[in-house]
């Protein structure tokens, strides 16, 4: 940065000292360059720089250069890979489908036990998920994996498999099938089939979910000046369509190698300077080619960390934001200086060719003008004020409330389950389950939420009722609720007919997509509040 302006700076000090030395002789052209030293150009952009350098160190993100700090402010296009950037990079079970001879609770079950030897990654989140449901989880015998179809033993006395459909036996296209398959089409799941004693047990449903704070870091992106993001990923397209649809990228780039990576930024480099973030070893070469390399340290591979220029030692998305705006702020920082301190020492240049300012005097102001460029320059290890200053109630309110929607997820999911197996036997049992469930532990969160949570962002947030409009989906929430309950006491106990089951469905599905659309906002936007602030503030 110091270079660029140097080129002109040099010509033109001695331009004014040539002028001087006309007008007043030897004696105003040594008053000129004493105060014509360069060192706001030496010293501005360097401290700023170095400054910027550890305000990032300090929140999480090492950034390897001053160089790398400026190429990043002038970047435009960010490249993000979708596993563990843009997603946790961890699978979890989001449902259990049974073919009807099992329940689903004994179908995760056995499945897990004979998980317990395997290393694949899938293996792992059923094995988490039973142990979650306190599933009792034993040994398997003879077991025996075969890669890329699945595994086979024995749990309990019972022959059990788990993988790809072959594998499992299934056959035809039975209804829980069909609904198996929907269900990946429509959410990007992955799915593993259950076999026990020889026959289809079901099939369990995993994702990778979307960080939280995912959508708000990418809407803090743009507004730090990147107009461009493009998801680019190895997943198959299904899987990687929603989450680029929820989190706002621009566009999406399915199923790429890492050759496939390097083609996208070199033509994204055609267009602009290219921000690359991704935490795999296939990652590196992509890492490698961009203006700037990102790579999410917290989790990933050394490859990556080594060959990005920037590594997030936090496994924290939004301080990929935050290192984007903090650039751009020391850039600005190491500018003004620069020219701060150039513009000074041209008005005392002018002064001094004129004969207003003798060289003792002229040595005096340079070095205050020296150490006024360099506290300017500091002012980049200070964080910028945040917009919001979260108090330590609301941060506790904001762990528990989180760990609350952690609990619940399943229990939204659950309405769904309901509504789809309203055709089958015992569907009125689970729909009273169901409302058991929304009055003991759904709704008491939400009224929890309305009466603690809320006032305390409120204060915090300042204006006239800001977290309104989520009141009223509470209030839309407790009305679908005992609609559910009148519904079912209109019931009782005779069996539903068809209007029944209509209005039930409707029901249900009505506040499955409340619960989730409400929770998930609630995640973006209040419950990350807390993280925003204090990283700011770190």
């Amino acid at each position: 940065m110091a270079d660029r302006y140097a080129m002109w700076f040099l010509p033109l000090t001695l331009a004014v000292a040539g002028v001087a030395w006309a007008l007043g002789g030897a004696e105003r052209a040594v008053a000129v360059l004493v105060v014509a030293t360069p060192c706001p150009l030496i010293l501005a952009a360097p401290v700023a720089l170095v400054s910027g350098l550890s305000a990032a160190a300090r929140r999480g993100v090492v950034v390897k250069s001053g160089g790398v700090l400026e190429r990043l402010a002038r970047c435009t296009t960010l490249i993000l890979d979708k596993t563990g950037t843009l997603t946790v990079g961890q699978p979890a079970v989001t449902e259990v489908v049974s073919a009807g001879s099992l329940p689903p609770q004994e179908i995760l079950t056995l499945a897990a036990c004979l998980d317990q030897v395997s290393g694949h990654v899938l293996a792992a989140a059923i094995v988490r998920a039973a142990a979650g449901h306190d599933g009792p989880l034993v040994l398997p015998e003879a077991v025996e994996e075969v890669p890329g179809q699945g595994i086979s033993g024995t749990v309990r006395g019972r022959p059990v498999r788990v993988g790809r459909a072959a594998w499992a036996g299934v056959a035809g296209d039975p209804r829980w099938l069909r609904t198996v398959r929907r269900r990946a089409r429509l959410d990007g799941s992955l799915t593993v089939f259950v076999a026990a004693d020889g026959q289809p047990a079901g099939a369990i449903m995993l994702e990778d979910r979307i960080r939280p704070d995912a959508r708000a870091t990418i809407r803090a992106i743009r507004h730090g000046g990147v107009t461009r993001i493009v998801l680019a990923t190895g997943d198959r397209a299904e899987a990687a369509g929603p989450v680029g649809a929820l989190t706002g990228v621009d566009e999406v780039l399915a199923g790429l190698d890492p050759a496939g990576k390097l083609e996208v930024v070199r033509a994204e480099q055609r267009r602009a300077p290219v921000i690359m973030t991704g935490d795999g070893i296939n990652d590196a070469p992509a890492l490698a080619l961009a203006d700037v390399g990102i790579a999410m340290g917290a989790r990933g591979s050394t490859a990556s960390s080594e060959a990005a220029d920037a590594v997030l030692t936090v496994d924290h998305l939004g301080r990929l934001g935050d290192v984007a705006a903090l650039a751009r702020r020391t850039r600005r920082i190491a500018l003004g200086s620069v020219l701060a301190g150039m513009g000074m020492s041209l008005a005392a240049m002018a002064a001094a060719a004129a004969g207003l300012l003798p060289a003792v005097w002229g040595a005096l102001l340079q070095e205050a003008i020296d150490v006024t460029v360099i506290l300017n320059a500091l002012r980049a290890l200070r964080p910028p004020a945040p917009d919001v200053r979260v108090t330590p109630v609301y941060t506790a309110l904001t762990r528990r409330f989180r760990a609350e929607h952690r609990a619940i997820r399943a229990d939204i999911d659950q309405l769904r389950a309901a509504a789809d197996t309203l055709d089958e036997p015992g569907a009125m049992t689970r729909v009273r389950q169901v409302y058991r469930m929304l009055t003991s532990e759904v709704w008491p969160h939400e009224s929890a939420e309305e009466a603690e949570l809320y006032p305390s962002l409120n204060r915090l947030l300042g204006g006239a009722d800001p977290t309104a409009p989520m009141s009223r989906a509470h209030a839309e929430i407790a009305y679908q609720i005992a609609r559910l309950g009148r519904l079912i006491d209109d019931v009782g106990d005779r069996t539903p007919d068809r209007d029944d089951l209509t209005d039930l469905r409707g029901i249900l599905y009505g506040l499955h997509a409340i619960l989730r659309l409400h929770t998930i906002q609630e995640d973006e936007t209040y419950l990350s509040l807390a993280d925003s602030a204090n990283a700011a503030a770190a």
